[in-house]
């Protein structure tokens, strides 16, 4: 605030500049002075710098009732920081008049012992943040980066940078698993983790795009690192997560990607009815069972999901990458369940099988598989009959492949299914 004085015309007001002391108006127009120092200052010196550091005698109880905290004679220096970062003592603070005397000069030790500590970190500068990898891919110079590039190369970063940019996704091939030790954010703590892991690799025409094996899954549906090895060859959707443009290569996430496909199918009432015709894509295959992607839904499915005939091995009738058309059996909105089948694409074989394969006819067939003592014997015609072994053979005479020669003895309609009895082999 600033300092109101009536001085009486009479009287000369004495030369305090200099002590910063407080003074006391009195009633009668004259001035009340601390005890020790003399009520008249003429032909007194002014004091130096180093005075006003050491207080006059008798003044260090007057000192003490200064309330600390108190810094309305040092403004705090203008750091350019927002308010929201200022504590809440300085929040609350009152904002000095405009009419104020200019404060006293002070040195810096005597601003340092006066600041409290609770807004020592107004004055300091906050330290800059580090600049994300989302920044540093705008602050890029594209077209100093992609001047040699040929008219593939620019196309195909040109993908890369839309996809980074928009979250759209790209379709490639993987063609090779290997394993990276990367820094990914942990699901449970969210602190970023270095860990190894498979990657798969995807290169659509140079640039080389790795995606880890924690963005080829949803959480809760991971799978062993044996499906993702399985899984060269295969088709899959991506999108990029970051570009390394001077290195030449990219991360990628399936993951989001499928994410994306799942929204877009749920919100299509034309594909997710019973009995739409869909396509799906072949991700891995084993012996008894392979794993498929469809619309973002990964699906296990086995041989009755495939085919009306028995596989011996689904190793060698699909492969990795392979397009299959399906048909939609049920989905399940809430937990976004979606059952296919690829068979019901094509009529049963079994339809006319009485006809074509009456009882007591003799045909030819090739063993398919083996289950439970019996055999599975698929006609030319892609009819699979369940046979037994006459009394003159056992099993070790047949092996899975061999041609044979059944007697086929009957049908049932409830379990679609025909029966016969091997006689030989062919």
């Amino acid at each position: 605030m600033a300092r109101k004085k009536a001085v009486p015309v009479e009287e000369q007001e004495p030369n305090m500049e200099g002590y910063g002391l407080p003074e006391t108006e009195m009633p009668d127009g004259t001035y009340e002075f601390p005890e020790g120092l003399p009520e008249h200052t003429e032909g007194m010196e002014s004091p130096s710098a180093d005075g006003m550091n050491t207080p006059p005698e008798g003044l260090e109880s007057e000192e003490k009732d200064v309330p600390p905290g108190d810094l309305s004679d040092t403004p705090p220096e203008d750091t350019g920081e927002p308010a929201t970062d200022f504590p809440e003592a300085m929040e609350s603070a009152e904002p000095a008049s405009e009419d104020m005397a200019d404060p006293p000069e002070n040195t810096a030790e005597d601003s340092a012992e006066s600041i409290p500590e609770e807004t020592a970190g107004v004055i300091a500068p906050a330290p800059a943040r580090p600049r994300s990898d989302r920044q540093s891919f705008f602050d890029l110079d594209f077209n100093e980066l992609d001047r040699d590039l040929t008219a593939e190369e620019r196309q195909e970063w040109n993908s890369i940078y839309a996809s980074y940019r928009g979250r759209s996704a790209l379709t490639g091939t993987i063609i090779g698993v290997d394993p990276h030790s990367i820094n990914i954010r942990s699901r449970e703590t969210g602190q970023m983790e270095r860990q190894t892991m498979y990657c798969a690799i995807v290169i659509p025409y140079r640039v080389r795009v790795v995606i880890p094996a924690a963005e080829m899954w949803e959480a809760g549906h991971e799978r062993p690192d044996f499906v993702l090895q399985n899984m060269v060859g295969a088709s899959i959707d991506f999108i990029i997560t970051k570009v390394d443009r001077e290195s030449g290569f990219a991360i990628g996430s399936r993951r989001l990607a499928a994410r994306s496909q799942r929204y877009f199918f749920a919100h299509r009432p034309a594909l997710r009815r019973e009995g739409a015709r869909l396509k799906c894509r072949i991700l891995s295959v084993g012996p008894r069972r392979c794993l498929v992607e469809c619309y973002g839904h990964d699906l296990n499915m086995t041989q009755r999901d495939l085919r009306y005939t028995a596989i011996p091995d689904l190793r060698n009738e699909y492969h990795p990458g392979q397009e299959l058309d399906c048909v939609v059996k049920s989905y399940d909105p809430e937990k976004e369940a979606l059952r296919i089948s690829v068979k019901e694409t094509e009529s049963n074989p079994f339809e006319g099988a009485e006809l074509r394969h009456p009882a007591g006819s003799r045909r030819q067939a090739v063993i398919a598989g083996k289950y439970g003592g019996g055999v599975f014997c698929n006609l030319p015609d892609g009819t699979v009959c369940m046979c037994n072994y006459s009394y003159q053979h056992e099993d070790s005479d047949f092996l899975v492949g061999d041609t044979v020669i059944l007697v086929v003895q009957r049908h049932e309609r409830d379990k679609r299914q025909m029966y016969g009895k091997i006689l030989s082999k062919w």
